[in-house]
């Protein structure tokens, strides 16, 4: 028999909404890029109907490949938002963005494939190029590049932090555990005033005095460390640091009674790229960058056909722009496909859950753990135990791995 605790709040409280932290605002300055986009595309055409130019009308065809393209991670991003409390997407909406990004990249290969037969059709049949028009469309494709590139990316963060002591802002706390010692009910955490990080322990009435309370760290290598504590206002703070990694089970012991608490290195500030990153807002992002550098490489390959009248440069440097785009599409793809089959996206993650499981022996039977969304990853356990735990006193443990926005803990006690 198993006891099984999907990890449901009361009702009205339990949610499914797994998007990025920044997806607002990625959401608003797609439809900014779409319309900066859109408006050059239909200047480019209009001009070009206007003064009988073919290139600039070709150059406005081409803008508006990458106006659908934005458009369509701009839907992406409101229909997840919209949806993202329907009770028909079983885990959310936070994997559309994954979706909308491998749709792109396949368009991106697309556009690099019809470049490539272009270049290679204008080596064979040299044509005749008007070099002044398409270097000035060139560079104004460039400007409405870079143009866009800094809207998209203009106010982002990077919520890759380092754990270096050195990186941390000063009073720098982990986010704090409830432990009950004895009768007693105490919060502990790791905090850092400047450097170097001490526990610190919070006791809601009667706080025992500093002597009588100790800690020790089990780490998953089996080492121990024991920390006597000193008394600091309202709380306890250990005298020594604590070494990195953070990955450990704490025991904190007041007189000849224990409980323990489990920490591990991998809150928000340590998720992995994978688990953070937003696949929707980096298909906008290359598809900018991708015409961005084609438009640099084009202007290079025509001012060297105008000046030295080497007219094979124009689709030599076509080639190289599209094998530039295909290596952009291709890791693109890669990484969209990942998701949405729903690979583990942090095997350093998966191991940590299982040491934090198994550091005091019990056996981590099955693991699945697979991303939700940008930041958001979803983990089912099933643990074999021959001690009187339940689901809860697991989902406690895992506590501290905050990317886990949806637990599923399965527990089989297993004879004694």
């Amino acid at each position: 028999m198993s006891i099984t605790d999907t990890g449901v709040l009361p009702p009205g409280s339990h949610h499914h909404l797994f998007l990025g932290t920044e997806h607002a605002r990625h959401e608003r300055r797609a439809w900014w890029v779409i319309a900066l986009c859109t408006t050059m595309m239909v200047v480019e055409i209009g001009g070009g109907l206007s003064f009988g130019s073919l290139a600039l009308i070709a150059d406005g065809l081409h803008m508006s490949t990458h106006a659908s393209a934005l458009l369509l991670a701009a839907l992406a991003y409101t229909f997840a938002r919209r949806h993202a409390a329907d009770p028909r997407f079983t885990f959310g909406t936070g994997k559309l963005g994954d979706l909308a990004g491998f749709a792109s990249a396949i368009i991106l290969a697309m556009i690099g494939l019809l470049i490539a037969y272009e270049a290679v059709d204008r080596l064979l049949h040299p044509v005749a190029i008007d070099y002044r028009e398409a270097i000035v469309i060139a560079v104004l494709g460039l400007v409405v590049n870079i143009v866009s590139a800094g809207l998209l990316s203009r106010g982002g963060h990077d919520h890759g932090h380092g754990h270096g002591h050195g990186g941390h802002a000063p009073d720098h706390e982990e986010p704090e555990q409830s432990v009950i010692v004895g009768g007693r009910t105490l919060g502990v955490s790791v905090v850092e005033d400047g450097v170097p990080p001490r526990f610190r322990l919070r006791f809601a009435v009667d706080r025992p005095s500093a002597e009588r309370v100790t800690i020790e760290t089990l780490r998953p290598d089996g080492a121990r460390q024991l920390f006597a504590m000193i008394a600091r206002g309202q709380y306890l703070e250990s005298v020594d640091e604590i070494p990195e990694p953070h990955a450990f089970t704490a025991r904190i012991r007041i007189e000849d009674i224990t409980g323990e608490a489990v920490f591990a290195e991998d809150d928000a500030h340590h998720a992995g790229a994978t688990t953070i990153r937003d696949n929707n807002f980096r298909s906008a992002l290359v598809h900018i960058l991708a015409d961005a550098a084609v438009s640099g490489l084009v202007i290079i390959g025509l001012v060297l056909g105008w000046l030295f009248g080497l007219s094979w440069m124009d689709p030599l440097v076509g080639i190289a722009g599209a094998t530039v785009i295909g290596t952009w599409a291709f890791a693109l793809v890669r990484d969209t496909g990942l998701v949405l089959l729903d690979t583990v996206p942090d095997p350093g993650l998966a191991r940590r859950l299982r040491q934090t499981i198994e550091a005091d022996g019990d056996r981590l039977v099955d693991l699945h753990l697979w991303r939700l969304g940008p930041g958001h990853l979803g983990a089912i356990v099933s643990i074999a135990t021959d001690k009187v735990r339940d689901a809860a006193f697991y989902r406690q443990r895992l506590q501290p791995f905050h990317a886990l926005s949806h637990l599923t803990v399965e527990v089989d006690p297993s004879p004694r």
